[in-house]
């Protein structure tokens, strides 16, 4: 097509003289003429470049890769038909009902263009009929106003010749806009036929790939000779059979792929809590060494208050030496709130962990419990605590690290 094109643009350059003064024969209508010639000529690319987005679609599915996002635009029935599929099987008649649908569009999108190749040739026979009729006109004027009394027949054709200049005038336009219509149609019908040509191609190549996705049968039985017949209906229902089978297996692939997303869900959910029993551990022991230490603070303490009441007796000698049994005894009693303090923050630091752990426990159930597609609600008995041969989880088994340490007492 931009061949043709470049071809006539080099003859409209050689033959421009020429074709000016056509042109300027009736500038108004041959300019009307150029113009929808001019959308024709865009019309006819644009049927034919509208085709890649289709065939770009096509390809990339057919070789496996992942299409574009967005669905073709004649193709969209296809892609609905293949819409998350990657193998249909289509009876004839499906496949029929797409290749109809799909060479309707082709039609709808091919009638602008040849729209304009007959407006074209409208336009031009339009021109034609106005110019001769002008110089019909023109020429019966010229017949009324022409006389033959003057004995000088030099003015006679004098006259005879000015007058002649309106019919010529509209023989110019007849002939002008007849050359430039034919001319456009001419130019937009080898157009319109490269893009059919590209069209039918698309159709061709189209129709072969969905042949390899036809299930064919016999009219009325099976393709084996000498096999009996089956009734219509009969033929219908197994053709129905095969595709409630066919989505029957997509379906089932889709509930897999579910399976195996809620399986890794729940290794990810185990091992958090496999993390978090650990980081109780681990807890619990930095609380049994808290409790420790503060078991073996208390005889010291117990040391302390005794030298503290054996300092406060009557019998000190100088009252220096009791400021100084009160700074200790200021400093213990400090030093006793402090570990009070550990102890209190280490127990409810114990109860968060305890409660956020009963708390995974019960979204794990919960996940266990809820039925996974494609699976029935007797297929998920098993899962649920006390109802299945698998284990029960309850509050009431959660692993309680132990008592926490008590706080010191503070009556010495």
């Amino acid at each position: 097509m931009g061949v043709f094109l470049v071809a006539v643009g080099a003859l409209g350059g050689a033959l421009a003289p020429m074709m000016a003064g056509f042109f300027m024969a009736n500038p108004a209508l041959n300019g009307v003429i150029l113009g929808v010639g001019l959308v024709g000529v865009l019309l006819s690319f644009r049927n034919a470049l509208s085709l890649r987005p289709d065939m770009r679609w096509l390809e990339d599915f057919t070789t496996g890769d992942a299409p574009p996002s967005q669905a073709p635009r004649l193709l969209a029935p296809v892609a609905q038909a293949f819409s998350g599929r990657r193998s249909v099987g289509f009876s004839a008649i499906s496949t029929r009902t797409l290749l109809d649908g799909i060479s309707s569009r082709l039609d709808e999108n091919r009638e602008t263009a040849r729209y304009f190749v007959g407006l074209t040739i409208f336009l031009g026979l339009l021109g034609t009929f106005w110019g001769l009729l002008s110089t019909v006109s023109a020429i019966a004027q010229v017949i009324g106003d022409l006389t033959l009394t003057s004995d000088d027949l030099s003015v006679v054709f004098a006259d005879l010749q000015s007058g002649l200049e309106a019919p010529l005038s509209g023989m110019g336009t007849a002939f002008s806009s007849s050359l430039f219509g034919l001319s456009c149609s001419l130019v937009l019908g080898f157009l319109d036929l490269q893009a059919g040509q590209a069209q039918n191609n698309f159709y061709n190549g189209l129709e072969d790939w969905l042949s390899r996705q036809t299930r064919f049968s016999a009219p009325g039985g099976s393709l084996e000779e000498g096999s009996p017949s089956l009734p219509a209906y009969t033929q219908a229902l197994l053709e129905k059979t095969a595709d409630s089978l066919d989505e029957l297996s997509h379906t089932l692939a889709r509930s897999e792929e579910t399976t195996i997303s809620t399986n890794t869900q729940i290794r990810t959910l185990s091992e958090t809590m496999v993390i978090l029993t650990d980081q109780m551990r681990t807890e619990q022991a930095v609380l049994l060494k808290l409790a420790q230490t503060q078991a073996d603070l208390r005889p010291l303490l117990k040391q302390l208050s005794a030298l503290l009441d054996h300092m406060a007796a009557p019998q000190a000698p100088a009252a220096g030496s009791l400021g100084a049994g009160d700074q200790v005894a200021t400093h213990i009693r400090n030093m006793d709130s402090a570990l009070s303090y550990i102890a209190n923050q280490a127990a409810s630091g114990r109860e968060a962990i305890i409660k956020e752990m009963r708390s995974e426990i019960r979204m794990l159930a919960r996940t266990l419990t809820s039925p996974m597609p494609g699976q029935s609600q007797g297929q998920t008995q098993g899962l649920i605590p006390g109802q299945g041969p698998g284990p029960t989880l309850s509050a009431a088994q959660t692993p309680d690290p132990g008592p926490g340490p008590s706080a010191p007492d503070h009556s010495g």
